[in-house]
């Protein structure tokens, strides 16, 4: 029997962990905040669930960070989250090679860095662009979900990411 490989969840943090644009109808007191913050901090991390922390864990899958927070992201949310050092995608310079029309700058690198594995990557900017060239150049399952950035990682995303 061969042995079952865990999938690989990828996560961005601004939008999905940090919520981010909605307007004052919808949050009129502004967002919720859930961590005192300390002097000269981030004052988004104050938006940051630690409950979200727990839930990601659970997950049957191993969780990698995919933002341009790279390593501070082990530095600052790991810790407001409870998690331990995940491993993070580093992303190449950029280059001259052509960009393809409607694709996220980072759905190749994911795709590659993936290799073989199965994946699900949380972000706001995904679009069917991505889907598609995810789902034509990986040879494993792929989920790529768009999270709202208005309102970050709701109950109904875990219910996907655990299906």
């Amino acid at each position: 029997m061969v042995p079952r490989v865990r999938p690989i969840l990828f996560l961005d943090v601004d939008g999905p962990l940090i919520p981010f644009g909605a307007t004052r109808e919808q949050y009129p007191d502004g967002y919720p905040t859930y961590v005192p913050q300390e002097a000269g901090a981030n004052p988004l991390l104050a938006r940051v669930a630690p409950a979200l922390g727990p839930r990601l864990l659970a997950l049957p899958c191993d969780l990698v960070w995919a933002t341009t927070w790279e390593s501070e992201a082990n530095e600052c949310l790991a810790p407001l989250l409870g998690l331990p050092q995940l491993p993070v995608v580093t992303w190449p310079e950029p280059s001259d090679e052509p960009e393809l029309a409607g694709l996220h700058w980072k759905t190749r690198t994911l795709v590659e860095w993936a290799a073989d594995h199965p994946f699900a990557w949380l972000d706001d900017e995904i679009t069917d662009a991505d889907r598609t060239w995810a789902n034509a150049h990986h040879p494993s399952r792929t989920l790529l979900h768009r999270v709202d950035h208005r309102h970050g990682l709701p109950a109904a995303d875990f219910a996907d990411l655990e299906t």
